[in-house]
C-alpha cells in the first residue's frame, strides 16, 4: 500500500482517540457482539485514518480512534468471490477450490462458517447486503442473494438500488475516447453524480436496515454483517458527496515511471490499465474524484451504523471490525481496479475495535482469514482447529506483537500467488512460476517499480521464495475437506 504516511499514523490515531473516544471503556461480563462492516473494492490509501489528506472519512476514523489499525493487512484473493468465501469459511481459496464467484458451502459441507459458528453458539446472525459474493451492479439492481450461504444466517436482507441507472449526471469513462458512449452497466468505470438523497441507493438502504437490526437485537448477542457496495463501480453517489472533489481536474494521479511495464511478466500487467481502458488524463482524474465521492458516501453510511450502536447503549460490549474484500488501484503503474498482487490491490484496510483495548497502530502482517478465529477467541467460543487463519488477539494489547512473517494472497484469474514479507514482495505466475516472477525490495522500492527477479544478485532470494511458496501451497491443501 503506497502513498500512506505510516510515520504519521501513531500521532493521527492518538489525536482521533482524544477527539472521539473520551474515557477508556472497560469490557463488561455481557457477551461481545460482533459488528462486521465490509466495504467493496476499497483501498486503504483513500481513508483519512490511513493518511489521505484529500478524501476525508471521519466515521471510519471513529473506529480507528477506539481500535487497532493494521497497516499491513492482506486479503486472500484479489477479487470479490474468492476473498469473501475465504474469510467467511476460514479456508484459503486453494483449500476449497473456490477461485471464482461461488459459495464455499459445497466444499466445506457441514463445517460452520464464521457467522454460522456464532449462530450455533446462540448468537442472532444476520447480513445486510453483500457479505458473500454478490454481483455489482447487476445483483444490486435485481436485489438478489448472489453466492450467499443461507446456513450462516438467522436472517438476511438485500438492498436493491438503481446503480448506473440512477438519475443524475453520468459519464462512461472506460472505452469511450470519443465521448459518444452512453452511461452503461457492468464492471465499467462510470461516474454518476446522482439526484436524490442517500436512501435512493443500496448503501443508504443497507445502513437503515443495519440501524433497525441493532435496535431490535440490542438485548441479545449478535453477529451482524453490514456489506456496503461502494466504492465498487459504478461510482454512484448523491451530488453533495462530489463537491470536495470538484473540479475533477484538481485531483492528483500517482507518479508514473517511463518503461514501468518493461520488466513485468505479461500476467503482471493488470486487466484494467489506462491504456486498454482508453482513459486520458481528464478521465483518469474524474475516476479518482468519482471513487473518492463514493468512499465519502460509504463513510457517511458507516457513521449511521456507529451512531446506532452508541444510541442502543451497546458500545461497551460490541466488537467493531471495518475492512474491505481487497484493495484497489487508482492509477499506480497505470493500473486500475483490483486483481493485481501489488500492495495497492492485495492490501486492505483493517481496523478492529474491542472494548477496553487501546487505540493504536499495528504493523504486523495479518490476513483477513484471521478474523474468524480471532473473534471466536475474543467472544469466548471454541476456535475450530481446522481453521487456516491465525488468532491475532495479542496484537490488540501489544501493537509490537508479530503474528506471521509472511502474508499470502492469490489472483486466480492470473494464476498468481503472493508472499509478502516485511522486506520483500514476491509474486509468481503459475504454481511452478512458469509464467513469470516479480520480486520487489520493499525497503528500497516501496512503490514496487523495479522487478529484481531476473537480477542474478537476487537468485538465492528467488529460490528461497519458490521453495517457500511450494511449501505454503502444500500446507494449504493439506486440510480436512
Amino acid at each position: 500500500m503506497k502513498n500512506v504516511h505510516w510515520q504519521r499514523l501513531p500521532h493521527l490515531i492518538l489525536a482521533l482517540a482524544a477527539l472521539f473516544s473520551g474515557p477508556q471503556i472497560q469490557a463488561t461480563e455481557k457477551p461481545y457482539n460482533v459488528l462486521f462492516i465490509i466495504s467493496d473494492d476499497l483501498t486503504a490509501t483513500a481513508l483519512s485514518c490511513y493518511g489521505n489528506q484529500v478524501c476525508q472519512t471521519p466515521n471510519i476514523d471513529r473506529i480507528a480512534a477506539r481500535g487497532t489499525l493494521y497497516t499491513r493487512a492482506f486479503c486472500q484473493g484479489t477479487y470479490c468471490g474468492p476473498s469473501r468465501a475465504s474469510l467467511m469459511s476460514g479456508y484459503y481459496p486453494h483449500a476449497t477450490g473456490v477461485l471464482g464467484y461461488k459459495s464455499p458451502r459445497p466444499q466445506i459441507g457441514d463445517r460452520a462458517t464464521w457467522a454460522q459458528h456464532f449462530k450455533n453458539n446462540g448468537y442472532y446472525t444476520a447480513r445486510v447486503s453483500k457479505i458473500y459474493h454478490m454481483g455489482v451492479p447487476g445483483g444490486i439492481e435485481a436485489g438478489t442473494d448472489g453466492a450467499d450461504d443461507p446456513a450462516s444466517w438467522t436472517e438476511r436482507f438485500n438492498s436493491p438500488g438503481p446503480e448506473w441507472k440512477a438519475p443524475g449526471d453520468g459519464e462512461t469513462l472506460e472505452g469511450n475516447p470519443d465521448g459518444k458512449k452512453p452511461v452503461v452497466g457492468g464492471n465499467t468505470f462510470v461516474v454518476v453524480e446522482a439526484d436524490g438523497d442517500d436512501l435512493v441507493h443500496s448503501d443508504g438502504k443497507t445502513a437503515n436496515k443495519a440501524v433497525e437490526l441493532i435496535h431490535q437485537h440490542k438485548d441479545e448477542p449478535f453477529w451482524l454483517g453490514v456489506g456496503f457496495v461502494r466504492p465498487h463501480v459504478p461510482f454512484v453517489a448523491p451530488r453533495p458527496y462530489y463537491r470536495p472533489f470538484l473540479p475533477y481536474s484538481k485531483n492528483k494521479l500517482p507518479p508514473k515511471l517511463p518503461g514501468d511495464w518493461d520488466d513485468i511478466p505479461k500476467p503482471g500487467i493488470n486487466y484494467k490499465t489506462s491504456l486498454n481502458m482508453q482513459m486520458d488524463i481528464r478521465r483518469q482524474k474524474k475516476a479518482v474524484g468519482g471513487y473518492y465521492a463514493s468512499v465519502s458516501f460509504m463513510d457517511a453510511q458507516v457513521g449511521k451504523v456507529l451512531d446506532a450502536v452508541e444510541e442502543a447503549g451497546i458500545l461497551d460490549h460490541t466488537i467493531i471490525i471495518f475492512t474491505s474484500d481487497h484493495g484497489y488501484h487508482l492509477g499506480e503503474h497505470d493500473f486500475w481496479a483490483k486483481v493485481s498482487l501489488r500492495d495497492e490491490s492485495a492490501g486492505v484496510p483493517l481496523i478492529i475495535s474491542v472494548p477496553g483495548k487501546p487505540a493504536q497502530v499495528c504493523h504486523s502482517l495479518v490476513e483477513l482469514i484471521d478474523l474468524y478465529p480471532t473473534t471466536a477467541k475474543l467472544c469466548g467460543l471454541d476456535v475450530p482447529e481446522r481453521l487456516q487463519g491465525l488468532e491475532i488477539s495479542a496484537t490488540l494489547d501489544d501493537k509490537s506483537h508479530q503474528v506471521r512473517d509472511a502474508a499470502f494472497s492469490v489472483a486466480p484469474m492470473r494464476k498468481g500467488f503472493l508472499l509478502r514479507e516485511d522486506d520483500w514482495s514476491y509474486i509468481q505466475y503459475g504454481e511452478q512460476a512458469e509464467n513469470g516472477i516479480e520480486l520487489f525490495d520493499m525497503n528500497a522500492d516501496p512503490q514496487q517499480f523495479y522487478n529484481l527477479a531476473e537480477n542474478p544478485k537476487y537468485a538465492d532470494t528467488v529460490a528461497r521464495f519458490q521453495r517457500r511458496m511450494a511449501e505454503k501451497l502444500s500446507t494449504i491443501r493439506d486440510n480436512d475437506l
